[in-house]
This record gives structure tokens, sequence and C-alpha cells, in this order.
């Protein structure tokens, strides 16, 4: 069990990491890609089959299907069963505290990129 805490430990220490190289909307889109790996392709959403079958892209491997459950619970905002894109990027600003601490600053940068659009 200790290994599955180091695992998510490892985890939650890129997203930061992640986030200063790439900036939010970098952050963004390969929260995005990562979302796409894990989904069911013929459903559009994260299934706990298709968590389970895709798990070792993100090092899960070693978790047990009530993890893999739990870990789908807690994201599960609306109640079907399934991560939508949104719910799974919401999950994985979650898991990451430090993440969390930023994620105001990388949702003004974002949005600061977004509206150079405008002007």
């Amino acid at each position: 069990m200790a290994s599955n805490t180091h695992t998510q430990s490892d985890f939650e220490d890129m997203l930061p990491i992640m986030a200063e190289k790439l900036g939010g909307e970098g952050l963004i889109g390969e929260l995005c890609n990562g979302f796409e790996l894990l989904m069911d392709g013929d459903k559009g959403v994260i299934t706990f089959d298709s968590l389970k079958r895709n798990a070792a892209v993100l090092g899960l491997q070693g978790l047990s299907d009530g993890d893999l459950r739990s870990m789908l619970r807690e994201g599960d905002l609306d109640g079907d069963g399934s991560l939508n894109q949104m719910e799974f990027c919401v999950l994985m600003f979650r898991l990451s505290p430090d993440l969390m601490e930023q994620s105001e600053f990388l949702l003004e940068e974002a949005l600061q990129q977004e509206f150079k659009h405008f002007y």
C-alpha cells in the first residue's frame, strides 16, 4: 500500500512543475491529453473499465479495483458513474494541493491569453 501513496505523491508533485513550465493554457491542454488517454473511446468519458485498462499510463497499475472506484466516485460530480473531461480536470487539481494554491494565478493567466484575442 505504501507504493500507492508514493505514486500519488509523485503525481501530485509533477502538476505544479508542469504548470510552471507550460503555463495555464498548456497545463489544461496536457490534462485534456491525459483525459483522452484514459477515456473510453466509444463513450467519450472515463469509465471504471477504461481507467483500469489504462491506469498504467499514470503509473497507477498497482491500485486495487476499490481504489480506482474511489477515484471515480471522488471526481464524479454529476453522479453518472464516470468522469467527463471537466470532472477529470477538476479532480486532477484537487489531488494536487500545491497546484490548488497556484490555480488562481493559472486561471488569470489563461483568461488574459484568451482576452488578448479580442483586443
